[in-house]
């Protein structure tokens, strides 16, 4: 999410931005690429809410301040957070003894509490004339990661990752739910690179191995690229008002507002399956204006994943992208949506799969990367999750990938269709080629060859008519596309009070 992808429900990325600057005296315009952690702290909580554990510290051994990280409990529009946040200008940020103590004793409070935690990280990883403190003891950098594991699907956990993060506290932004990382200044990597000269003879760059943009589209561990650290804090705070505070409890509701775009061109979604679109131009329709918060928009892109409102209740949105591969379902947006889906899940959010697939990828290169097994990820993730979902079938809705995106044998509380929608095993073209290709392959007349095809792709054509399906009650409601919204509205709000099966053990939310 790039800056000016920060909104709200209740504003604009400048109204929010004019926000800021009121409640903490910092303006946004001239925020430098990298704040001081205090300054950190006043862009992230409300005013004077921030309460400060252990800042003495280290004081009377080596005369580091708050041994390199500030930990505490603040408020973010009234609600309580924990917070971890490193003080690069303290032996950069690095894990000593007492702060990894310190560290330890935020999270087991956050677990005793159930306390949301929000990370600011800055480290160059655990200090290595204090090894002894801190890495193999109980309460050290492993204990850190057991609480955060601990954490995970109980309360929210929200990375901010505004410098480094080596070694093996690069793990730190792995547990959590959502990375959002600082161009320039942000990485994340097992090693350095001229560790990984000496080990592999492999030379490289800092940004090209753990940079943010190589996490926010190759590797998938960051989620969003941002320029500066008070962006990335602010979508962290807006992040926090979609979360419930805990597994206990459901999203917060807020005023209802309409969609931005109001109306429905013609061709929106258009009828030949084979013609590209963004489904980005259908989530506006459906969700409250300027409510959409996209996860991981900039890798697997043909796999939409984020977080909006409808009719101001929080709904997760999985949807197919027609406009990138087809919308085809690959390794990385298998697994992009099966953790977006336990997060939802996780947190009581409701879901609205939005079908527009070819179907999972094919060929050797897949086969070998495991589309098999990933794809079964996010199959059981959908298949798992308790909350309220809702399947909307767009377009067309092919193979496996139809199953993947909640088909109606996986139980959702609806399916729906659009008058475009198709489904079956595969597009009638390809399955009349499957089916006749030896006769086919036979007629030798290419006029009596065409019109042969041509009654063949008739009759697959009417196999899987809408009028069918909706008479075999594969799906539940056919509604024109500017009716969409309105349907959504009504099928979430026959599923208030839904609970979930009693005695179902807690998950946490797969690092996937």
């Amino acid at each position: 999410m790039t800056a000016e992808l920060v909104g709200a429900p209740g504003g604009t990325a400048e109204v929010r931005a004019a926000q800021s600057a009121a409640r903490t005296g910092l303006d946004p315009a001239r925020w430098p690429d990298k704040l001081p952690v205090r300054d950190r702290l006043s862009v992230l909580l409300d005013p004077g809410s921030w309460v400060e554990d252990g800042l003495l510290a280290n004081a009377g051994r080596d005369g580091l301040p708050a041994d390199g990280v500030l930990t505490g409990v603040g408020r973010i529009d009234g609600r309580k957070v924990a917070v971890i946040a490193h003080d690069y200008t303290v032996k950069a940020g690095s894990w000593g003894e007492l702060g990894c103590e310190k560290q330890v004793r935020i999270l087991e409070r956050a677990d005793r509490d159930l306390l949301p935690v929000i990370y600011l990280v800055d480290s160059a990883g655990g200090r290595l004339n204090d090894q002894m403190g801190f890495f193999p003891g109980r309460r050290g950098a492993s204990r850190i990661f057991h609480l955060q594991v601990r954490l995970s699907g109980r309360v929210p956990q929200i990375c901010c990752l505004l410098g480094p993060s080596a070694a093996g506290g690069a793990y730190m932004p792995a547990f959590t739910d959502w990375v959002g990382m600082v161009r320039g200044n942000a990485s994340m990597y097992l090693a350095s690179p001229r560790i990984a000269e000496k080990v592999t003879g492999e030379v490289t760059t800092l940004e090209e191995m753990g940079g943010a943009e190589m996490h926010a589209t190759v590797s998938g561990c960051g989620d969003e690229v941002f320029e500066t650290d008070g962006e990335a804090i602010a979508a962290a705070r807006l992040l926090v008002s979609y979360l419930p505070t805990s597994f206990r409890e459901k999203p917060a509701r807020t005023e209802a507002c309409p969609p931005g775009p109001r109306d429905w061109p013609a061709g929106l979604v258009p009828t030949d399956p084979n013609t590209a679109y963004d489904v980005l131009d259908v989530i506006d329709r459906i969700v409250d204006a300027d409510s959409f918060f996209e996860v991981k928009p900039r890798w697997a892109t043909e796999m939409v994943t984020g977080l909006g409102r409808v009719d101001g209740e929080v709904v997760g949105i999985v949807a197919n992208q027609p406009s990138v591969r087809s919308g085809a379902i690959f390794v990385d947006s298998a697994d992009k949506a099966a953790r977006f889906i336990t997060l939802c899940d996780a947190f009581n959010i409701p879901i609205v799969f939005l079908q527009d697939v070819p179907g999972f990828m094919v060929g050797v290169a897949v086969e070998r990367q495991g589309i098999i097994r990933h794809g079964a990820k996010m199959v059981t993730a959908m298949a798992s999750a308790e909350v309220p979902r809702i399947t909307v079938v767009l377009r067309k809705a092919y193979a496996a990938g139809y199953y993947a995106m909640c088909a109606p044998g996986f139980e959702p509380r609806a399916t729906i269709a659009l008058p475009t929608a198709t489904i079956g095993t595969m597009s009638p073209e390809a399955s009349v080629n499957a089916m006749y290709a030896n006769r086919i392959a036979g007629i030798e007349d290419p006029a009596e060859r065409a019109e042969f095809l041509a009654r063949r792709v008739a009759e697959q054509e009417a196999e899987m008519n809408l009028l069918r399906m909706g008479s075999d009650l594969v799906v539940d409601a056919v509604v024109e596309p500017e009716d969409l919204r309105a349907e959504l509205v009504r099928r979430f709000a026959d599923a208030e009070g839904w609970e979930r099966t009693p005695g179902r053990r807690h998950h946490n939310v797969s690092p996937v």
